[in-house]
């Protein structure tokens, strides 16, 4: 089976989004990752819903939406109103954790768990057969363009360990620093989804780097 590349929109270029997002949708990716940021959960401000509303009427692709902000609930339905494919909270915005899981799938989008990098697998074991996806931050979130943390390849291990011990159905994503190096090695560990930016987007040709990154 093919990796799924979700080429992250937050290293596009914003002058010329609609050339971008043309590329994205003639590439071989499957999924647009979207890191929505609100400067209190994380230290830097994305973009809002209009902007959103915008990129899911040229996107072809199914939007990979990543949550990086306090009360994600909040935004559910706003979330769904983009026909969002996945929706993506974070462990740690989520005191009922449980509740904002369920809510998402009722909503009738497949609902994702990130952890940040200091944040153990084992924090999941008692939610993990309820979700459909689970991120790993490979970076501190905030920012693109930062370099990939080793020990997110342990993390993997001990997921894809938690994964089957369950019997879950959750894919496992990878987010920050990844490119052709640290995606195989992503891969190797046992990852489904590499969210890439720079990778792509900077990339001489991006549609091969996505190729590339899809064949892994």
């Amino acid at each position: 089976m093919s990796t799924i590349v979700s080429p992250s929109l937050l290293s596009a270029n914003f002058g010329d989004l609609k050339t971008d997002l043309a590329m994205i949708n003639q590439s071989k990716c499957e999924w647009l990752h979207i890191d929505v940021m609100d400067g209190v959960f994380v230290p830097n401000i994305s973009f809002g819903f209009p902007v959103l509303k915008y990129v899911a009427e040229l996107c072809e692709k199914k939007l990979d939406v990543h949550l990086m902000i306090v009360q994600p609930e909040k935004f559910i339905q706003e979330v769904k109103a983009l026909g969002a494919y996945t929706m993506n909270v974070h462990f740690e915005a989520c005191p009922h954790l449980h509740r904002v899981v369920q809510q998402i799938k009722e909503a009738g989008m497949k609902a994702g768990v990130t952890l940040n990098p200091a944040t153990p697998v084992s924090m999941l074991a008692d939610i993990i057969g309820d979700l459909d996806l689970v991120m790993l931050m490979s970076v501190n979130p905030g920012f693109g363009g930062q370099k990939f943390i080793p020990h997110t390849l342990e993390k993997v291990k001990e997921l894809r360990a938690l994964i089957e011990r369950t019997g879950s159905k959750a894919l496992i994503e990878v987010d920050g620093g990844v490119n052709r190096e640290t995606g195989k090695q992503l891969v190797e560990a046992g990852v489904d989804v590499l969210v890439a930016g720079n990778a792509v987007f900077k990339a001489e040709n991006p549609l091969e780097e996505i190729e590339f990154l899809n064949n892994l």
